[in-house]
């Protein structure tokens, strides 16, 4: 298989190659070990070097012989070292077992090459870090790709992997996704399992899944990796149909809600609402009923919240390392905006924490009651299409917590209440800005209701569709 025929085919398409003969795992995965080292050098997208072999996965999975990169933050796989894009960890730290969703990908049959890049600890909006540099967006390498899974979309969007792992904690499925042309799907809270490791990791915040380039891939992965362990805090009910099937069914129509000013009141760029109003377009002449609303919320309490959250998170997982491997936390060690996080929110109380989970429960119902009278909300993803290299530079000495938290809501003011609430989002390209940029408009759904948004995503990507746009880095 060669280079220009691996990259015309996205994870579902090599799957169905390889199950009829067409295409042994072997020739698939030699294709996208060339295509990966084809592009890497220019988007610094990878952690470390390929690995000598790919992991071992299930060929008889629904997605058998397809390669696919690990982000390097949460999800880990046996004896592969694990850094979350910090020089805290040195040389990474080695799991003795996978996570039950790096067991389900495997069983799902991808087969994984590579660590993909983050940035320090997950929070940031771009992927960029003193430990691994700066990833670049394929489509215009001096702009970002987003992050926090930014190494996993710049190398899908090249089309070096056709999917790849993402976890999503305040929007680091669908701000990467937005920024790189792709689709980020962030599942229900409880809908992927996060065992055993975590209950609810980020005080609920995270969730793990993947980027891909076409909507039917996001709905046939969630179909194999979807569902609870023993012991999970969250057990929720199958879906009536399978989620591939929802791409396949045309919606019925809906109610729909849309809104392009930022909840926080920051400025939305006209690239992005142009996207969210052809967008709008597409799904009045679908038949669907839209119309402007958007919740109301405590906007303020909900940053502090949030803030707080992450923050928390942060001290925990910094302190926690420290401590464990016999380092001091200082600046050799960690980004200035990490460490400053990490000081604040090892300041926090249990009090504080109650008061966090006061505003979640308050803006989660608040969320709630607006989605009872709408099936979906339609927002811009972003506030910009992209940052270019450095706007979003976490080493940054001149920031504290809240200024670096204020820098990263601006560009993506958003994606976080879907985190907040636990509620299904998912981040769809649109029209592309006047540079040729992807944009990203977003659709936030009900509590367990993946179906419907995969459904109007699929219909998206036939009105405005984007499987054909390419990069200006794409694999050879």
């Amino acid at each position: 298989m060669q280079v220009s025929e691996y990259t015309r085919y996205d994870a579902t398409g090599l799957a169905e190659l390889v199950r009829t003969g067409q295409v042994s795992p072997a020739e698939v995965h030699a294709a996208g070990r060339q295509a990966v080292e084809s592009v890497d050098g220019e988007l610094n997208a990878l952690v470390g070097e390929l690995f000598e072999k790919p992991l071992e996965a299930d060929a008889t999975g629904p997605f058998g012989g397809v390669p696919f990169g690990i982000k390097d933050l949460v999800l880990h796989a046996d004896g592969v070292p694990q850094r979350a894009g910090s020089r805290l960890l040195g040389p990474g730290v080695p799991y003795p077992h996978d996570t039950a969703l790096m067991r389900r990908f495997r069983g799902a049959g991808l087969a994984a090459v590579g660590l993909t890049a983050t940035p320090e600890f997950g929070f940031n909006a771009s992927t960029e870090s003193v430990a691994n540099g700066p990833t670049r967006n394929p489509w215009d390498t001096s702009r970002s790709p987003g992050g926090s899974s930014g190494g996993s979309a710049a190398l899908v969007a090249a089309r070096a992997l056709p999917v790849a792992h993402a976890n999503d904690g305040g929007g680091s499925i669908r701000i990467p996704a937005a920024a790189s042309g792709l689709v980020g799907l962030k599942p229900s809270r409880g809908r992927v399992t996060v065992a055993p490791d975590y209950s609810d990791p980020l005080l609920g915040l995270g969730v793990e899944f993947a980027v891909t380039r076409t909507v039917r891939d996001a709905a046939g992965l969630l179909d194999a990796v979807h569902g609870s362990e023993p012991g999970d805090r969250y057990l929720l009910p199958r879906p009536v149909t399978t989620f591939l099937d929802a791409v396949r069914t045309p919606a019925r129509p809906l109610r729909i809600a849309v809104s392009t000013t930022a909840p926080s009141g920051v400025p939305v760029e006209a690239a992005c609402v142009a996207a969210v109003a052809a967008a709008v377009d597409a799904l009045e002449h679908a038949g669907h009923t839209v119309e402007e609303a958007a919740p109301d919320y405590d906007v303020a309490a909900f940053d502090e919240a949030n803030l707080n959250a992450w923050c928390s998170f942060l001290a925990d997982g910094a302190y926690g390392a420290a401590a464990a491997l016999g380092v001091r936390l200082g600046p050799d060690v960690l980004e200035h905006t990490t460490l400053a996080c990490a000081e604040y929110g090892a300041t926090l109380t249990a009090l504080d924490l109650y008061a966090v989970d006061r505003v979640v429960n308050a803006t989660t119902r608040a969320l709630a009651g607006f989605l009872s009278g709408y099936d979906v909300w339609l927002t811009p993803t972003t506030a910009a299409p992209n940052t270019a290299i450095g706007h979003l530079d976490a080493d940054d000495p001149s920031l504290d917590a809240r200024g670096w938290y204020d820098r990263i809501f601006t560009f993506a003011p958003f994606t976080a209440l879907a985190n907040v609430t636990g509620v299904p989002a998912v981040s769809v390209p649109g029209t592309p800005s006047p540079e040729g940029w992807p944009v990203g408009v977003q659709l936030v759904g009900r509590y367990g209701a993946e179906e419907t948004l995969l459904g109007l995503a699929a219909l998206l990507e036939e009105a405005l569709p984007w499987e054909d746009r390419r990069p200006a880095v794409v694999a050879r």
